[in-house]
């Protein structure tokens, strides 16, 4: 029962600062580690809903800063003016319809999942992979990148990836994460000029 309590101290609060989720403290502790978010920023959130993350970085990006959202499901509550809450499959945005470039891309996004540990990392791994390419294609040089994922061994060859694209990479399980969940999340700072010998997305393909 305690531990039941621990884990459920995250939503009451949430409740109680009327914000959409518990996740909100996830991003919070990962930006006053690193300071992702800044007055006048443009945010892209992937996996936006229910959107306590877009709560998030619509305060801390302010009035002259925009937060681009998209997801699956509808964001039904209530969004501040610089927010857009978008519906749609991150599989299936096409490049021209993003609102870019963005000074931070986060990705929170989750599969539906099985409750097998190996094959839930591995769609955790696809997503996060394909918020890998959206940063790469929309992320400003020098701007920042949040992903969720699934510990497994799709993880050091996501690292792999993102070394290539920024100058440093974190990895944090933030105090808020439900004890008996094995999600982390990894964090890219100082996205890199894309050499102009090397146009384009991430090819994504695993050794």
């Amino acid at each position: 029962m305690r531990r039941r309590r621990e884990q459920d101290h995250y939503g009451r609060r949430a409740k109680a600062e009327g914000l959409a989720a518990r996740s909100v403290y996830k991003l919070e502790e990962i930006d006053a580690r690193w300071h992702l978010l800044r007055p006048g920023f443009r945010v892209l959130d992937l996996g936006c809903s229910p959107g306590s993350w877009l709560q998030y970085a619509s305060e801390r990006v302010g009035p002259t800063g925009r937060v681009i959202g998209y997801d699956l499901k509808a964001v039904t509550i209530s969004i501040p003016g610089n927010v857009e809450a978008r519906v749609g499959d991150a599989f299936a945005i096409a490049p021209a319809d993003v609102p870019g470039p963005f000074d931070a891309v986060l990705s929170d996004m989750a599969p539906a999942t099985m409750g097998h540990h190996g094959t839930d990392a591995l769609r955790s791994a696809a997503l996060a992979e394909r918020a890998l390419q959206m940063a790469d294609a929309h992320l400003r040089r020098g701007g920042c990148f949040v992903v969720k994922v699934l510990e497994g061994g799709e993880v050091p060859a996501l690292v792999k990836l993102m070394r290539a694209l920024f100058e440093r990479i974190e990895r944090l399980r933030p105090l808020a994460t439900r004890k008996e969940s094995t999600e982390a999340f990894l964090i890219g700072l100082g996205r890199k000029e894309r050499p102009a010998s090397e146009p384009g997305a991430p090819s994504g393909g695993r050794e």
